[in-house]
């Protein structure tokens, strides 16, 4: 494998919410329009960052969402609809190993939504 790309199939997708409830909503979305196999919502977090040339701090809800690549495009714009957020953050990060199983299971529970 020296040398190679791996093939990316999975990812795992980060995004912050202002609070649980509105975690709860795009997780819940996310999963039952089968965007995404799973959800995990940690809280709380705590968030330093510049937004308009001004330091912030607030505190945060983070989602791991667990996907394929093949739907990263379709779950990015559900997620924009559905965040409060002007910029919502949106990270997708490879999934360059796991257990065969959990990465099989996935493509199943994802694998009949229609990707164009």
């Amino acid at each position: 494998m020296i040398g190679e790309e791996p093939e990316i199939k999975h990812l795992v997708i980060m995004v912050t919410t202002p609070d649980k409830e509105q975690a709860i909503t795009i997780a819940r979305t996310l999963v039952s329009e089968k965007l995404c196999a799973c959800v995990n919502i940690i809280e709380p977090i705590t968030s330093i960052y510049t937004w308009k040339g001004k330091i912030e701090q607030d505190r945060e809800v983070l989602m791991l969402i667990k996907t394929r690549d093949a739907l990263f495009g379709k779950l990015t714009a559900r997620i924009k609809e559905l965040h409060s957020y002007d910029v919502p953050e949106i990270i997708a990060l490879p999934i360059l190993a796991g257990n065969p199983s959990y990465l099989k299971w996935i493509d199943e529970v994802c694998g009949n939504y229609l990707i164009d």
